[in-house]
């Protein structure tokens, strides 16, 4: 078991603030650099409402799927899955160390009449006095950038509420595949982000992923992949996890 010091360790990385930043001015232009997000933002935020909604008693194709639902975005960059988890009725805190990210939601929020409270930071910034708070903390396509991912992933249980909570993620496994469409085909041939978002080195299997949440305290309920259909420029949910990937853990 890590010591609370070892848990407390800072998990973000400068050089990936600083690359967020820079992107975010742009963020919810969905032909710019973010236009992959803008692509997956409604597949994923479908199946973490599905989840979210069965979890308690809630019929998801509701409007108010959520409501009254309390949920923490990590990593909530300039507010992509923050805004529609709000829609569907969740009380949304967006938390992120990105400032320049943090301001564009703001102004994009309130420019939609969108009730969302924004904070920067990481996860353990908000720990001892937030532990517990959450029916839901989600960190989607951000382990992949973290620094200390068995820490980060501590401080996301932590937040979650006792008995009820889900941790939700969503990111890239570390296979050859992903190697070629994630990393070179993105960033090198299709140009859809640039040259340098990922690390192929920090892209994570679900089976070590599965195993870092089980030690969080955490147990592994739902997975599933995300697969782009090139015909329709959109993703959908499969069954091949061999790039992009979902997965939902209960506290």
């Amino acid at each position: 078991m890590q010591s609370t010091s070892e848990h407390r360790r800072p998990t973000a990385r400068a050089e990936e603030i600083a690359k967020f930043d820079h992107l975010a001015a742009r963020w919810w232009d969905p032909n710019g650099p973010m236009a992959p997000l803008h692509r997956m933002n409604p597949v994923r935020v479908r199946w973490i409402v599905e989840r979210l909604a069965r979890a308690h008693g809630r019929d998801p194709a509701a409007p108010d799927a959520l409501s009254g639902l309390s949920v923490l975005d990590v990593g909530c960059g300039a507010g992509l899955a923050s805004e529609a988890l709000a829609r569907h009725g969740a009380e949304v805190t967006g938390l992120d160390a990105a400032g320049e990210a943090l301001e564009v939601a703001r102004t994009h929020a309130a420019a939609e009449s969108l009730s969302i409270r924004y904070r920067a930071g990481a996860p353990e910034d908000l720990l001892p006095e937030a532990a517990g708070q959450f029916d839901a903390v989600l960190a989607l396509e951000v382990v992949e950038h973290v620094a200390e991912r068995t820490a980060f992933l501590h401080h996301l249980a932590q937040l979650a509420r006792p008995g009820s909570g889900m941790v939700i993620l969503s990111t890239l496994n570390r296979t050859p595949r992903a190697f070629l469409l994630a990393k070179l085909g993105a960033e090198y041939l299709l140009r859809w982000l640039p040259p340098g978002t990922h690390d192929w080195r920090m892209f994570v299997t679900p089976a070590e992923l599965g195993a870092e949440l089980r030690a969080a305290g955490l147990r592994v309920t739902d997975i599933a992949g995300m697969t782009l259909d090139p015909l329709r420029g959109a993703f959908r949910i499969t069954r091949d996890v061999g790039v992009n990937y979902l997965l939902a853990a209960q506290r």
